[in-house]
């Protein structure tokens, strides 16, 4: 089992990938976060292996992280696309097995 618990600055505008896919083990449990004040607006798109975000999750408002365990969970590579006029600060933790 690995743990891989890291942060990273997305600077407005721009797209990152969040998590790798993984390729020896598989993903058990990920958790997204947004470290940032939820008074105000710090929109940003989720995407599961589409850097085109032509399907996405939204992070927004006081919905500012995602998580998701159990046997069945997205492989791929997961990104986001910070729409936010400002840098955001994202808290990450993934689990593989």
């Amino acid at each position: 089992m690995v743990q891989t618990v890291k942060s990273l600055w997305v600077y407005s505008g721009s797209k990152e990938i969040l998590f790798e896919k993984p390729l020896a083990l598989r993903r058990i449990s990920f958790s997204i976060k947004v470290l940032a004040d939820i008074t105000k607006e710090h929109k940003s798109w989720i995407s599961f292996d589409d850097p085109t975000f032509a399907s996405h999750y939204i992070l927004d408002g006081s919905v500012l992280q995602l998580k998701a365990k159990g046997e069945g969970i997205f492989q791929g590579a997961i990104w986001v696309h910070n729409l936010s006029p400002a840098d955001l600060l994202f808290d990450l933790m993934e689990i593989l097995v």
